[in-house]
């Protein structure tokens, strides 16, 4: 029971932080340092943690190489983006969606759903431009409008390795990245299939009469250039599962190099990309994750809903929507959530992943409905609309979401 209070303390604490502009992963640090005194361990315990751990541990488990590997990849992420931008060609990718799709419901999904392969904090802002120009044009409702680019933009989120949560998952439960995916996919259509039938189906006339915007040749070319680097680097995690931050890193030089970007160039672009918060966001997680470890807080919280008799699918799919309504992050979600799984899904081969794709779902349903998330908050406030009416009309795809997740824990749990 004190753990699950001291949990409890260091979440309310986050979210005070959060709610005083205290940037992110300076806010993640202070919290896990609170975890750490709340649940009295010590730096000698701390530390003795991560040595049973790099004994005990394969590579890819073990706190330094997962926090290495993370914030690296973060940052090659924002890179990228900062590279696509210099090239001009995120420039080039909304009229050449706009011309490729002749209906006007493809048009809307398909921008954020494609913009939303490269991951970047507050990035739901990327995409809101074009939706908005788009659905103004068309006469679709704003609040609409925002649910489209805000429910579309984060259905790669559960199976797309270039969110570091994938490969945090990974990671904990000692599976390929191939079964996260394929046992996370359902949930990802589920939450497509119903923002297509309860919000694309409804409100939209189906045919754009507009003109396309420039030869479909060139349209199609603009749209490769803008998704290869993308595509490739899930491609080379899921067949030769090379780390995704080393296949960004591989994918940026090619990039640079495919569009002649000058040399004097890089050092700035690379530099520019470097954001610390990303890093202490990163350890941050860890540091709690680790906490956890050192005080067998996840052993004695469990034993504690068992005895509450508390049913375990329930318990998987409430845990993280609650605690990622109340922080509004995917990452922390997972690091102060999914190591209580464990227990219940065991690890390697014979792991039950149909308890982790109910965990993700309930992450899903939480983190798209909350304020405290960023990308929640953006949407509302840039397509002028209330928070209140955005919400209402993810709630159907959502359940769409809930179903699916129970669904799997049901026949793979």
């Amino acid at each position: 029971m004190y753990a699950l209070i001291a949990i409890g303390i260091a979440l309310v604490l986050l979210v005070i932080m959060l709610r005083l502009k205290v940037r992110l992963g300076l806010a993640m640090v202070i919290a896990a340092v609170a975890l750490a005194i709340l649940l009295r361990v010590t730096p000698a315990a701390f530390w003795q943690t991560l040595v049973n751990e790099w004994q005990n541990e394969r590579l890819s488990k073990r706190a330094p190489y997962m926090f290495v590997t993370l914030s690296a990849l973060v940052i090659l992420v924002n890179v990228l983006g900062i590279s696509m931008r210099e090239a001009r060609v995120t420039d080039r990718l909304a009229p050449a969606l706009q011309g490729l799709f002749r209906s006007r419901r493809l048009a809307l999904a398909a921008v954020p759903l494609l913009m939303g392969m490269l991951p970047t904090p507050g990035g739901i802002m990327l995409s809101a431009p074009i939706v908005k120009e788009l659905a103004d044009r068309i006469g679709v409702d704003r609040s609409k409008a925002a649910a489209i680019n805000l429910l579309f933009r984060h259905q790669w989120e559960t199976i797309w390795p270039l969110y570091p949560a994938l490969p945090f998952i990974q990671n904990m439960f000692g599976v390929s990245a191939l079964a996260i995916i394929l046992h996370n996919l359902p949930i990802m259509l589920a939450g497509t299939i119903g923002g297509v039938v309860f919000i694309l189906l409804t409100g939209i006339p189906p045919k754009d009469k507009q003109h396309r915007s420039g030869p479909f040749k060139d349209n199609l070319r603009n749209f490769a250039h803008a998704v290869w680097p993308i595509v490739l680097v899930a491609v080379l995690y899921v067949t030769l599962n090379l780390t995704p931050a080393l296949g960004m890193l591989l994918v940026i030089v090619l990039f640079l190099l495919f569009h002649r970007i000058s040399f004097d160039r890089w050092g700035p672009i690379f530099k520019s990309g470097i954001k610390i918060d990303y890093v202490l966001l990163i350890g941050g997680a860890l540091i709690f994750k680790v906490n956890l470890d050192a005080a067998y807080a996840v052993d004695s919280v469990v034993l504690f809903l068992q005895d509450m008799n508390i049913p375990p699918h329930v318990f998987i799919f409430i845990l993280p929507m609650l605690v990622s309504f109340m922080l509004g992050l995917t990452i922390p979600t997972v690091a102060i959530t999914f190591p209580f799984f464990v227990h219940f899904t065991g690890t390697g081969p014979d792991a039950k992943l149909g308890l982790e794709t109910l965990a993700f779902a309930g992450l899903m349903c939480g983190i798209l409905i909350t304020p405290v998330h960023l990308c929640v908050t953006l949407s509302a406030d840039y397509f002028e609309t209330p928070l209140l009416k955005v919400v209402v009309k993810l709630l159907a795809p959502l359940v769409f979401v809930a179903v699916a997740g129970f669904i799997m824990a049901r026949l793979f749990g």
